[in-house]
């Protein structure tokens, strides 16, 4: 039996999935904790998630009951757009500015005002927001020149992890395309905008990684590192991807069909064969994981959300559903516009959240309900958009991430939308896709025929309820438009 392992390295912790490489059954799962971050200031020590890495993969191997040389083929996933720089010896020059850290968001202002939304849209598909790669480059121009002249080397989450599994420096193109400078749809780095807008001093060509496609192999795990892990050094690994594209792998996506992901960000996605090029800034155009384009909407605030409603109401997550589900739909209740954090999509990454329509009525249901709503509304927010960017959209809706796992959040987006929801057997999606991508490579098969063949069953199905009042959805709408409380504070 081949064993594959899948490798899902988010924002807080490393989780690592082993599979039959032929069947896709799960042996073992092991997980480990990531470092805290406190948006705005979103920084991580990369070496943690190797020490994390490491960690995660003894568990998964001892859940398995198998020898880690048993296993034949590795895939990485992880948390998109971060900024790892690493000196000419393969040390880190500083620790990562994550996807959720917003400190670049002057710097992003600042280019899309150069260049305008439109041209962004179509040069790399995506109108670059303080998440973006390319920003906090920029950001570390103006605030950290001297550690540009010790660059060596500029890679994303996941490919530093496959650097230090395989000595390669790898990308691929669903990871390339959210840093702001790879254009998909063309297939190159786009150093001209690295030249404008961050340095001209840099050896572009020299610094970036060498972009693999998605069924290529990055290489074999090094002695070193095989040693380290308790793998054979002959281990095959993956190109990699992001969490979001791995996840649509690990859920079986098909063409048409649009996925709910809810973690402490909420992503929207569908899939299509054609770029997107979306001049509003909503929708990023990147490319999926198996040769074709994922159209998405990312939002900074989702669990987090109903986390701190819950903890303001002295209840646990348990409790918050059921006073949510305990709220009559087809009435008036609060409404909450989520943007606790600062937001991403809409781009205002200062802003703060708003709750209107609170009367001597309001019950501690209608507040619960309120903060489910809260989530939702932005991210059907983002799936209008995507329909409207020229993606169909139009098939079944899925829901996975942690949040899939509350009966509310699938009855409250079964309500919004109006039309049924469904889960699927993939708890861990981003792992799980990273094991397809592995199995893949392993087998010398096309992802997309693997991924197919181990689409996992439907394990739920929520039918929507009475009609959400309008009156919900114009308010959320008035409340989510309004910018009083952004820039740091009353205007």
């Amino acid at each position: 039996m081949g064993v594959v392992a899948g490798i899902d390295s988010s924002t807080q912790s490393c989780t690592v999935e082993l599979r039959d490489a032929l069947t896709g059954v799960l042996i073992g799962q092991g997980r480990a904790p990531h470092p805290p971050t406190y948006p705005p200031i979103s920084e991580q020590p990369a070496h943690a998630w190797w020490q994390a890495l490491v960690v995660a993969l003894g568990a998964a191997v001892s859940a398995a009951g198998i020898s880690g040389r048993e296993i034949d083929a590795v895939s990485v996933a992880a948390q998109c757009h971060g900024l790892v720089m690493l000196d000419a010896s393969g040390e880190l020059l500083r620790d990562v500015k994550l996807w959720n850290d917003t400190t670049s968001a002057p710097q992003a202002t600042a280019m899309v005002e150069l260049l305008g939304a439109a041209t962004w849209a179509d040069a790399v598909g995506s109108v670059p927001t303080a998440a973006f790669t390319i920003t906090k480059l920029a950001w570390v121009a103006e605030r950290e020149p001297h550690l540009l002249t010790r660059l060596a080397q500029v890679m994303l989450p996941h490919d530093y992890l496959t650097f230090r599994l395989t000595g390669r420096a790898v990308t691929d193109r669903s990871e390339a395309s959210g840093t702001g400078y790879y254009a998909a749809h063309e297939g190159r780095w786009r150093y001209d905008l690295l030249d404008r807008l961050v340095s001209p001093d840099v050896d572009w060509p020299a610094v970036l990684p060498v972009v693999l496609e998605p069924g290529e192999p990055a290489g074999q795990v090094t002695r070193a590192a095989a040693e380290v892990l308790g793998l054979r050094p002959d281990v095959v690994v993956g190109p990699g991807a992001g969490d979001q594209h791995a996840g649509a792998l690990g859920i079986g996506m098909a063409p048409g069909e649009v996925l709910y992901s809810l973690g402490t960000s909420g992503v929207v996605i569908s899939v299509s064969p054609d770029p997107v090029h979306d001049p509003t800034g909503w929708v990023d155009g990147v490319a999926d994981a198996a040769g074709g384009y994922l159209p998405l909407v990312c939002t900074l605030n989702a669990t987090k959300v109903t986390d701190t409603i819950g903890r303001i109401l002295g209840v646990d997550h348990t409790e918050l559903a059921r006073l949510a589900l305990a709220a009559p739909v087809d009435e008036e209740r609060p409404t909450l516009a989520a943007f606790l954090d600062g937001e991403r999509s809409p781009d205002r990454p200062r802003a703060t959240g708003l709750l209107g329509g609170l009367t001597t009525a309001t019950t501690r249901e209608g507040l619960a309900l309120s903060a489910y709503e809260g989530v939702l509304l932005g991210l059907l927010r983002g799936h209008d958009a995507i329909r409207a960017a020229g993606a169909t959209a139009d098939g079944a809706v899925l829901v996975a991430g942690g949040g899939a796992r509350s009966a509310a959040y699938r009855q409250v987006l079964a309500d919004l939308l109006g039309a049924p929801v469904y889960t699927r057997d993939a708890p861990e999606a981003t792992a799980r896709g990273a094991c397809i991508q592995a199995a893949a490579v392993l087998s010398r098969a096309d992802i997309g025929t693997v991924r197919d063949s181990w689409t996992p069953p439907t394990t739920s199905t929520t039918i929507p309820r009475a009609a959400v009042p309008d009156a919900v959805r114009e308010r959320y709408l008035a409340l989510a438009e309004d910018r009083t409380f952004d820039n740091e504070g009353i205007a």
